[in-house]
């Protein structure tokens, strides 16, 4: 590190270059590129998907002190396995990361010193391996060209209205944090504007929201068919090819002179002069990440256009639940085979879908009061039969997940027969009210212990109304014990999972006047 940038401590861990130039071949390429991804997950369960990176893919992760990502090495030719993680949001390539950077006090200075930092980072192997990841995301795309018209009209439709369906990001940090995109001149006026206001002000969740939702807009489908490589390659006229970028900037913390936006606007005027590439807001080829969490500055390169956590949804409702959420609750619960899995309160389905998914050898069970939400149930599970048909070609493997319209208070279910409950309870914000709550919490969590396995049952609920949620606890004392708390974010509202064990007191049976 040149002293310049005032960097006592950095290391590109991807700097080790390929020892045998030989092969041209990407696959001689692939065999021997690494690549340190970083992966943004849900925050609270950062141990949860580095549990699964090591049980899929063999690596270890670091949990970086910035809340909500993880980072871990792969060869490159394990990028297929890396897209299929389920506990992952966002994929990125580390170029380098500073575990801690001094920033000048002087705004100019600092700003300054991001610019010079451009030309020192060692982009090559990043963009190869962020090359090699368009060309697997091509023969995806190709495979399922029909499909894409269709899911992408319905994901437009979607965006209005719907919190959690879209946050791009979890960007709601402690600190004041903003999120900002720019290329090189703030191209789209307000959403720069707005985010200003969010890094001079410690960021309030409504605002993060507001930008969450203007961003993910922008990353819809955003150069997905771009035939683009990293070096000036030739197109078939024989003219080059230019690419288009935008610097997306992510910064938290509350010692720094400038915003997250100014950053953006500085970073990438360094890095169009460093390529010759054009910046471009909306339709880019690449995108480059500044993170800037205190001392720590992570450059990194996106490798996912879109949250995976859409994955498995496409009717959304109102508070549709990230499939990333899904899957940390239900591992928290650890599922064994042969399991039975309710989700009392389903909406449009999120978590048994993705427990069916994940965990075939379990009978999930989904239900709903809602007549609505279980038609959108319904749906997602349609959409998911014909996935899977599309893939084994002629028969469609059928899924162990049932969808039921019931009351939650009063459950067509044997009593004791359920060994794992996992739901996502009304927050009283966007669904039901926290008047309700009050009455339907101990009502749930009496009916959940009844029809839950003395002893060995075991619950994960997904709740925003902390107070309510503890007062019916002390309630029910006599039949759920609690295990861990994570705290997590959903769009923009602080909540907490809480794991519940079943005591080995008996309930009482369903009497008449239920």
């Amino acid at each position: 590190g040149s002293p310049s940038a005032g960097v006592p401590r950095q290391r590109g861990m991807a700097e080790a270059e390929a020892a045998g130039d030989a092969g041209e071949a990407p696959a001689e390429e692939g065999a021997e590129l690494t690549a340190v991804i970083g992966a943004t997950v849900p925050t609270g369960f950062e141990l949860t998907a580095a549990e699964e990176v090591q049980e899929k893919l063999g690596s270890a992760s670091r949990i970086s002190r910035d809340r909500g990502k993880i980072y871990f090495e792969v060869p490159a030719r394990g990028l297929p396995q890396v897209h299929r993680l389920r506990s992952v949001d966002n994929l990125f390539v580390v170029v380098q990361e500073f575990r801690d950077y001094q920033f000048k006090e002087n705004k100019e200075d600092a700003l300054k010193d991001l610019e010079d930092l451009v030309k020192k980072l060692p982009w090559t192997d990043p963009l190869k391996v962020w090359e090699l990841n368009n060309s697997l995301k091509k023969k995806k795309t190709k495979r399922k060209k029909h499909n894409l018209q269709s899911t992408a009209s319905k994901e437009k439709l979607n965006e209005d209205g719907q919190e959690e369906g879209t946050d791009q990001k979890d960007t709601s940090k402690h600190e004041g944090c903003a999120q900002n995109a720019a290329g090189v001149e703030p191209t789209s006026g307000q959403d720069t504007e707005k985010t200003e206001g969010v890094a001079s002000r410690n960021g309030e969740e409504e605002e993060e929201e507001d930008n969450e939702q203007s961003d993910a807009k922008d990353e819809l489908q955003a150069g997905s068919g771009s035939e683009a490589k990293a070096g000036d390659t030739n197109t078939s006229e024989g003219e080059v090819k230019v690419l288009k970028f935008r610097v997306t900037c992510n910064r938290a913390g509350d010692k720094h002179s400038f915003t997250s936006n100014e950053a953006a606007r500085d970073f990438g005027g360094a890095v169009q002069e460093h390529f010759q590439w054009k910046a471009d807001m909306t339709n880019f080829d690449v995108e480059v990440l500044l993170n800037i969490h205190n001392n720590e500055v992570v450059v990194g390169i996106a490798l996912t256009e879109e949250s995976l956590h859409r994955r498995n949804i496409t009717h959304f409702g109102p508070t549709t639940l990230r499939s990333t959420l899904a899957y940390g609750m239900l591992r928290l619960c650890d599922p064994q085979p042969t399991d039975i899995i309710v989700d009392p309160m389903c909406g449009t389905g999120a978590i048994p879908i993705e427990g069916a998914t994940e965990w075939p050898s379990c009978y999930h069970i989904a239900g709903d009061n809602n007549p609505q939400a279980v038609k959108r149930a319904a749906n997602n599970i349609c959409s998911l039969l014909k996935k899977n048909e599309s893939k084994e070609s002629s028969t469609s493997l059928g899924i162990p997940l049932d969808i039921i319209q019931w009351d939650i208070c009063n459950l067509p279910l044997r009593t004791g027969s359920v060994d794992i409950i996992v739901t996502d309870m009304p927050f009283g914000k966007r669904i039901g009210s926290k008047k309700k709550n009050w009455d339907l919490y101990p009502a749930c969590l009496m009916e959940m212990g009844r029809i839950c396995t003395p002893g060995t049952g075991r619950a994960a609920l997904l709740t925003q109304d902390k107070k309510c949620f503890a007062k019916a606890l002390s309630r029910m004392g006599h039949i759920w014990r609690k295990g861990q708390t994570v705290w997590v974010n959903v769009g923009g509202l602080h909540a907490a999972v809480y794991l519940l064990k079943r005591t080995w007191e008996r309930a009482e049976e369903k009497r008449s006047f239920w």
